[in-house]
């Protein structure tokens, strides 16, 4: 049996059109963290789509061995944690994914559980399927995988309309469509899966802070332009961090407190602002960013370790930033 070496996920494109035919497959598109699962001669290791491990960060889903039925495997999924009202939570599974201590990750495992959503096939038993179709490639991962409480099959839908008033009634992140014939490109991206969002979504610098009663009260944001300036796209000061976490935060950026303005233009209502060395990064949900105006409700999900210098602003025909 051979080593696997981890590699780079297919990924979808963005579109806000759902497409429709006999030759589409619409799935729930979960709010969590990618990771691909091999099985091979090291025994059973997890991998995100940068290709950096998290088999220790994960210790429990390394059942997905026993679930599935086969000699070896790579398995595309997504890691999800479940808020207090049973929903995905990027917050949550960050919790678990962002453990630096192996010291913590038991604890973490009772505080925070997680589970495994997989939904692609791409290596059985010696033979790559990256190739195949996707109805193929389906129709094999069904026939290994049995499902238990930590891992489970991602349920495939025909119907994406009704698919997508189901995930907004329930306030989920969006849904994936695929075309059934589709390859899945290692290191690629095409139309053949497509994501549509029930919201908006981008990770973001945070260029500087306010403070209320020494604890961080918001966060200001930015991305870079083509130019490589920091442009402002505004304050966001609610989500789903805890008070325990801001304190945790107002800590951790003393160091990153300068004098230097780091936006290209000084943001409009700026008082009292601290600024920050341009080093850190969030995700962040918004309903709404028009050209010239900021973040429309803007809601930090978690801060998470992204390059600053790719979060860039990124703008369709019509003078929307996406």
């Amino acid at each position: 049996m051979r080593k696997l070496d981890p590699v780079v996920p297919f990924e979808p494109v963005r579109t806000e059109v759902i497409p429709d035919g006999i030759e589409w497959v619409h799935q729930i598109k979960w709010d969590g963290v990618r990771v691909l699962s091999y099985l091979d001669r090291e025994g059973i290791r997890l991998f995100n789509r940068k290709k950096n491990e998290r088999t220790a960060v994960f210790p429990e889903l390394a059942d997905v061995r026993t679930s599935a039925a086969a000699e070896s495997f790579i398995l595309d999924g997504e890691v999800i944690a479940l808020d207090q009202e049973g929903r995905p939570s990027f917050h949550e599974v960050m919790r678990r994914d962002g453990i630096g201590r192996p010291d913590r990750v038991k604890t973490a495992m009772k505080n925070v559980p997680v589970y495994y959503m997989i939904f692609d096939l791409i290596y059985l038993n010696g033979e790559w399927l990256n190739d195949r179709p996707l109805n193929e490639r389906l129709d094999l991962l069904g026939g290994i995988v049995t499902p238990s409480d930590r891992i489970q099959l991602t349920p495939i839908h025909q119907d994406g309309t009704a698919l997508f008033q189901t995930v907004k009634k329930l306030g989920l992140e969006g849904i994936v469509s695929k075309n059934t014939r589709s390859r899945y490109i290692v290191n690629g991206q095409n139309s053949d899966w497509r994501k549509i969002k029930n919201y908006k979504d981008l990770i973001a610098v945070i260029g500087g802070v306010t403070y209320r009663s020494g604890i961080v009260h918001s966060v200001l944001l930015g991305l870079y332009d083509r130019l490589n300036r920091l442009i402002y796209i505004g304050h966001c000061g609610t989500g789903k961090l805890t008070a325990a976490e801001w304190r945790a935060f107002s800590a951790f950026i003393v160091p990153l407190e300068t004098d230097s303005m780091p936006f290209a233009i000084r943001p409009a209502d700026s008082k009292g602002v601290r600024w920050l060395k341009p080093w850190l990064t969030a995700k962040v949900h918004y309903i709404d960013w028009r050209a010239g105006h900021s973040l429309r409700q803007p809601s930090i999900q978690a801060f998470v370790n992204q390059d600053p210098e790719k979060c860039r602003i990124k703008e369709d025909d019509h003078g929307n930033f996406a």
